[in-house]
């Protein structure tokens, strides 16, 4: 595999070097430093993508004529990789990245037109509405019902665990339409308004002390039968197919720069030193590192031949969860006692607030405890390794 830019490739590079010397300030910077998520606040996330859709760079994925760049896959790694050395804060996928490949696929052409413009402006915020009580990751056991009434779904139950729903003003949701034969058959995909009467959204304070997640309560909400997506009962189609891009996106520039903190940190302890279990940890996450790098290149150029991400998407998401994991325990270490430090008001954004210990040690214990859902949200490592066994091994 040659790894060398092409001097085409090496161009776009600096360009978007000077587009984000240029356009990403120091605020957006910071904010990005401070977030100790993956999901960055709409108060940071908005303004720099609305930056990146004057520029038209907003959703490099999307094609052409949904108002993407068109890039092909080499430009949009370059640009991936660019903007995590940059230190930009990351835009909500649920809208970009997640329910707008699934409505270009199975929308009807008056969704398409009303919805794709939205969510590439900002204008439409998204979250998802898939786990509930009592079911988690196991999608076929979800119980909010969906009646039909004439020309509108009645929606009773409720949704856990939804990133976002209290900024958002939509949702792309999972219902049950059906109790007969398979569950799996049985399940609707609705787009819905927030602003409906009926829904209700109950915060979850994290351990790490953030409001990320929240409960979602539907008490007899209409919804129109317009709103679905895809055929009724047959959302698990398209909820499978959402899922490829949930669990696949690629996250090892990111990671990358993750490792780089965690070697600052170390190295202003004085804690890499040859020989030592510590210095052995590090290597062991850098050649691991250098191994996803790897296998994302390779599904990169399986994408570039127009193949799905499939089954390999499950495989990606467990080796990147997992390694993110692995740095933050790291880094925790790194830091000593400086991390048992409880410091909120300090690394909030553009706070202007005394800390104790290195600036770059205020997110650690936060992030390593977000962190922690990395191996559930987006279906649990556990389910993701039976896939792979069935899917890509034949087991």
């Amino acid at each position: 595999m040659n790894l060398d830019l092409d001097p085409e490739a090496l161009a776009f590079r600096d360009e978007i070097r000077a587009f984000l010397e240029a356009e990403l300030t120091d605020e957006l910077r910071q904010a990005a430093r401070r977030t100790s998520s993956v999901f960055t606040d709409p108060q940071f996330s908005l303004p720099w993508q609305r930056i990146l859709h004057r520029r038209g760079w907003v959703a490099p994925s999307w094609p052409k004529e949904y108002g993407g760049p068109g890039w092909d896959e080499t430009q949009r790694y370059v640009f991936a990789v660019e903007c995590a050395r940059a230190g930009a804060p990351g835009l909500a996928p649920m809208g970009l990245r997640m329910v707008a490949p699934v409505i270009m696929r199975y929308g009807a052409p008056e969704q398409k037109a009303h919805y794709l413009p939205r969510i590439l402006s900002g204008e439409d915020y998204w979250c998802q509405g898939y786990s509930e009580p009592g079911a988690g990751s196991d999608l076929a056991a979800l119980q909010l019902a969906a009646e039909r009434d004439g020309d509108a779904y009645v929606l009773t139950g409720s949704k856990i665990w939804t990133t976002h729903a209290h900024f958002a003003n939509r949702m792309f949701c999972l219902v049950r339409t059906s109790r007969g034969g398979k569950l799996q058959a049985g399940i609707t995909f609705l787009l819905l308004d927030m602003a409906s009467p009926g829904i209700g959204v109950r915060p979850i304070v994290t351990l790490a002390g953030d409001h990320e997640v929240n409960q979602v309560f539907f008490d007899g909400v209409r919804v129109p039968v317009a709103n679905r997506l895809g055929a009724e009962n047959d959302g698990w189609t398209v909820a499978k197919h959402l899922l490829e891009f949930e669990r696949g996106g690629g996250g090892a520039a990111g990671l990358r720069v993750g490792m780089e903190r965690l070697v600052a940190l170390a190295c202003a302890d004085g804690r890499i030193v040859d020989g030592t279990s510590f210095g052995r940890r590090l290597a062991e996450i850098g050649v691991a590192l250098d191994a996803l790098e790897m296998s994302e290149l390779r599904i990169l150029t399986a994408l570039a031949a127009g193949q799905s991400p499939g089954a390999v998407s499950s495989l990606m998401k467990v080796q990147m969860t997992e390694l993110m994991q692995a740095i933050d325990e790291l880094a925790l270490e790194a830091l000593g006692l400086y991390a048992s430090v409880d410091q909120p008001q300090a690394r909030a954004p553009g706070a202007n607030v005394d800390f104790v210990g290195p600036e770059a040690g205020l997110t650690v214990m936060a992030r390593y405890l977000n962190d922690r859902a990395g191996s559930i949200y987006g279906g649990s490592n556990e389910i993701q390794r039976n896939l792979i066994a069935r899917l890509l091994l034949g087991l």
